[in-house]
């Protein structure tokens, strides 16, 4: 999975155009929104797009369950594996 986190930490800062953060600077276990990384409505928004586009996979339509997947990197991970896995829609 580290290196699906290492693509998710790169997607994130080139999708959201972050120049005060690199890939690097992101913990697989820091959270995305208010406090950690500090994203917001907009950026979970843009971020779900390109995680949709770049790994072949739709987002849950509950907001609860994507709430939890966006929650980390390491969540996020874990959340496309599975999806990919599953091969089916949540």
């Amino acid at each position: 999975m580290s290196n699906l986190a290492q693509q998710l930490k790169e997607l994130i800062v080139e999708a959201l155009m972050l120049e005060d953060v690199t890939a690097s600077e992101i913990e697989d276990e820091m959270p995305l929104f208010r406090e950690g990384l500090g994203l917001d409505s907009i950026d979970a928004l843009e971020l779900g797009i390109a995680v949709e586009r770049k790994f072949g996979i739709k987002l849950s339509e509950s907001e609860d369950v994507n709430r939890e997947a966006f929650r980390s990197v390491k969540s996020l991970a874990s959340y496309i594996t599975a999806q990919q896995g599953a091969g089916a829609t949540p």
